[in-house]
């Protein structure tokens, strides 16, 4: 159980105690365990969403020397903004902009992300929002190109 209970965590990134109860509740499935793990985490992702975000980080990213994104990335607490996952989460946003020039965060959000095309940009963002336990938002974002 101790060894499942490890991998599980590997897998979501959930806590010991959520790893352990999706177990039991999956009889010992594997698959069925992160299924269950996921849905908890979209559904604390949601209740999270009405949460103001006055914390964040403004990230920039530049491709080949030609394209060049300013993000503006928010959560809630400076203690989530310095946390890897967050910072991972902001240079993947830049890349993606960089790559596919959304109009506007709208349009951003329903794109299907560059590294994983069974995942939006939003459901990635919702992901992220489990795996931190802070509501995330993208403010604002500008892009360049030469």
């Amino acid at each position: 159980m101790k060894d499942q209970v490890q991998k599980l965590r590997d897998i979501t990134s959930a806590g010991v105690m959520d790893c352990k109860r999706a177990l039991q509740e999956s009889d010992d499935d594997l698959d069925k365990a992160v299924a269950i793990i996921h849905e908890k985490g979209l559904a604390k992702a949601e209740r999270k969403s009405e949460r103001a975000t006055g914390a964040g980080l403004l990230h920039s990213y530049i491709h080949n020397e030609r394209v060049g994104v300013l993000l503006e990335l928010r959560c809630e607490t400076d203690f989530a903004a310095r946390n890897p996952l967050f910072k991972e989460l902001a240079h993947n946003l830049a890349m993606q902009i960089a790559a596919m020039n959304p109009a506007d965060v709208k349009e951003f959000l329903a794109q299907n992300y560059v590294k994983d095309e069974s995942l939006t940009i939003e459901a990635l963002l919702k992901t992220t929002i489990a795996k931190i336990g802070e509501n995330i938002r993208i403010e604002k974002f500008c892009r360049y190109e030469i």
